[in-house]
C-alpha cells in the first residue's frame, strides 16, 4: 500500500503545482503575441484530465484486487474459524482495503481543488 501511496504522491505533482503551472502558462502582457495562451491552457487541461483519470484507474484497480483477496479470505475463514493466521491476514487486507477506499476520497478532494483553481 505504501508503494501505491508513493506513486500517487508523485502522480499528484501536477495538482500540487497547479497555481505555478497556470502562472507559467498564461503569458504576461509582453509575451501575449508570442505564446498561444488558449493552446497552452488546453494542454494543461488535458494533462490534468489524464493525470486524474490515471490515478483514479490505479486506485480503483487496487480496490478491486484487494476486495477480491478479502472475499477469498472471508470464505476461507468461514471454513477454518480456528485459524488465527488466517484471521490476521484477513484483518490486514481489510485495513488495506479501507486505506485504499480513503485514498479514493483524497483523490476526489485533490481533483476538486485543482478544478477550482483552473476555473
Amino acid at each position: 500500500f505504501f508503494l501505491i501511496q508513493e506513486l500517487l504522491r508523485v502522480m499528484r505533482t501536477i495538482d500540487d503545482r497547479i497555481v505555478h503551472e497556470l502562472n507559467t502558462t498564461i503569458p504576461t502582457a509582453s509575451f501575449v503575441g508570442k505564446v498561444d495562451a488558449g493552446q497552452t491552457c488546453k494542454e494543461l487541461y488535458e494533462s490534468l484530465m489524464d493525470a486524474h483519470t490515471s490515478r483514479e484507474r490505479i486506485i480503483k484497480n487496487c480496490i478491486a484486487q484487494t476486495s477480491s483477496v478479502v472475499k477469498t479470505l472471508r470464505e476461507e475463514r468461514e471454513k477454518a474459524q480456528d485459524d488465527a493466521a488466517l484471521l490476521k491476514q484477513l484483518r490486514k487486507e481489510q485495513t488495506k482495503l479501507k486505506l485504499m477506499q480513503s485514498e479514493l476520497n483524497v483523490e476526489e478532494v485533490v481533483n476538486d481543488r485543482s478544478w477550482k483553481v483552473l476555473s
